[in-house]
């Protein structure tokens, strides 16, 4: 098992729920079936949620604005979430993610990525493995090690131990430049879970082709209900643009 698959980290790190949608888009992985939710369409969104939610939350409302501009949609879901086999593990998770975009039936030239929260760690790696036209992060982790809450010695690791593993999977500046494309960034300045410090440094990790935006209201779970329509809004624009499509 990997370090940072402990089950002490992966209790106190994710808060699965069930709920999950009817007629679920079904994703194979490492012997996992995860229940995600697909809409048909190219280009194609591929959304990953944050802690605490699941795909029901966000599908029904954010598939049906991507349609009406002819964009296609997947939500991808995490083992132990909304009805998903298996149990949350921060670095088996990775894989997931890249089933996922390998199971969309859209090529990656014409795919941009969206990572919320805890879904920014799992984008991210997308992104740094698959040549998709575009990433999209709100309210995004960039230093994971900061929030695992756990001492080294509970897991039966050393400080160090624990930060190679953190490096050697969750190294988000190599993987902004592995990726090297297009980078939209949403935060707010007063996100008290995850502080707008995260946002200011993937933007200088991702370089130029990133462009920040960080409303100057709302929380980490108020962000949407307060910004809605400027993240969907900025969300189509940037879909359209860096797949050509618009």
């Amino acid at each position: 098992m990997n370090l940072l698959d402990h089950p002490l980290i992966s209790e106190r790190y994710f808060f699965p729920r069930a709920d999950s949608l009817d007629e679920p888009f079904r994703v194979e992985t490492n012997g996992i079936e995860l229940l995600c939710h697909r809409t048909a369409g190219n280009p194609m969104l591929i959304h990953f949620h944050g802690n605490g939610e699941v795909v029901s939350d966000w599908a029904p409302v954010l598939s049906r604005s991507l349609s009406t501009h002819g964009i296609g949609s997947l939500f991808g879901e995490y083992r132990g979430y909304g009805g998903s086999g298996g149990s949350p593990a921060l670095v088996s998770m990775l894989d997931d993610a890249l089933a996922v975009v390998d199971a969309a039936g859209v090529p990656p030239s014409r795919i941009v990525l969206y990572g919320r929260s805890v879904g920014s760690i799992y984008a991210l790696h997308a992104a740094a493995h698959r040549r998709v036209a575009g990433l999209i992060i709100e309210s995004g982790i960039a230093d994971v090690g900061e929030g695992l809450g756990v001492r080294p010695d509970e897991i039966g690791a050393t400080r160090a131990e624990l930060d190679v593993a953190v490096s050697t999977h969750f190294d988000h500046r190599s993987k902004l430049r592995a990726f090297g494309g297009p980078v939209l960034i949403f935060h707010t300045a007063t996100d008290h879970l995850v502080s707008v410090w995260h946002a200011h440094q993937l933007a200088e990790w991702a370089g130029p082709l990133a462009a920040l935006h960080v409303f100057e209201y709302g929380g980490h779970n108020t962000i949407f209900a307060l910004h809605g329509p400027a993240l969907v809004e900025g969300t189509i624009a940037f879909v359209r643009t860096c797949t050509g499509s618009g």
